[in-house]
């Protein structure tokens, strides 16, 4: 049962396995965590590569997407709530695979609860404690909140006010929805950011639990990202013994979006080297 002050997660689900090869498909689900300011909507291509050969369940963290607003960033709410998820859904074992902040939480659950972890795929990110870095990301969403912007075009003028970079841009403005207001019909930020910024210590710490994670486990890194640098690895095989780390060529940190299709396939090649049978 869901733990008392867990969160009701968003999710989308692939369902179960009803395409591809039979003796291609995995008994066990992937479950997919996005990362800070995310959601699970970034994902979809990703789910639709991977559909044929296991159900695909793709989360909303709390304070982002359509998940329910909470008090709190730290990864042990994190994995718990992922882990009520999981216990809603009648999941006993499954591969998980998280990005950036979801790497962290997928890190903590596996540390947390070994037993439920069959593999696991980190995305760009190390279990260490980071700088801060994303002071210009959350005063250019407070621009859009402050701002309430009629369109996307009105939207992105105001978050160009902090960040130059388009892409980045782009990818904040997924943050964005419809919202009637007194000014009208404006776009408003769907996310809890008073509460992530609250909780941004927590955010760039390093992740729960005190064991290292023994299972199978895929590092996927960015060639142009400077998240997983060779300087940090000797810390990750401490958390992550069983570690094999693999780099993208031509990928920054969001490598799934720089370099899906890459991307998608070295997941699945990793995940078919441990695949259980239905």
């Amino acid at each position: 049962m869901p733990n008392a002050s867990s969160v009701e997660l968003h999710y989308l689900d692939t369902g179960l396995v009803d395409m591809g090869p039979a003796e291609a498909r995995d008994a066990l689900p992937l479950v997919v965590i996005h990362g800070l300011l995310g959601s699970a909507d970034n994902w979809r291509s990703h789910l639709k590569a991977w559909r044929p050969y296991r159900r695909v369940i793709a989360v909303d963290l709390r304070n982002h997407g359509r998940s329910p607003h909470a008090e709190g960033m730290s990864y042990t709410a994190m994995s718990a709530d992922v882990l009520a998820l999981l216990d809603q859904l009648g999941v006993e074992e499954t591969h998980i695979l998280g990005h950036s902040m979801g790497g962290k939480v997928a890190i903590s659950l596996a540390r947390l609860a070994p037993e439920r972890v069959a593999s696991m795929v980190v995305a760009d990110i190390a279990p260490v404690a980071y700088q801060h870095g994303h002071d210009d990301v959350f005063a250019a969403l407070r621009e859009v909140e402050c701002g309430q912007p009629k369109n996307r075009r009105d939207a992105d003028t105001l978050l160009a006010r902090h960040v130059d970079h388009r892409p980045t841009r782009l990818f904040l403005a997924t943050n964005l929805q419809r919202h009637e207001s007194e000014k009208g019909n404006v776009l408003k930020l769907r996310i809890g950011l008073d509460v992530i910024m609250a909780g941004y210590d927590d955010v760039v710490g390093e992740p729960a639990g005190d064991m290292p994670y023994e299972g199978p486990t895929l590092v996927l890194r960015g060639a142009d990202s400077v998240y997983v640098s060779d300087d940090i690895l000797p810390e990750l095989r401490k958390v992550l013994p069983q570690a094999r780390v693999v780099t993208l060529k031509n990928a920054g940190h969001w490598l799934h979006a720089d370099q899906p299709e890459a991307f998608q396939k070295a997941v699945e090649a990793f995940l078919a080297s441990h695949r259980k049978g239905l």
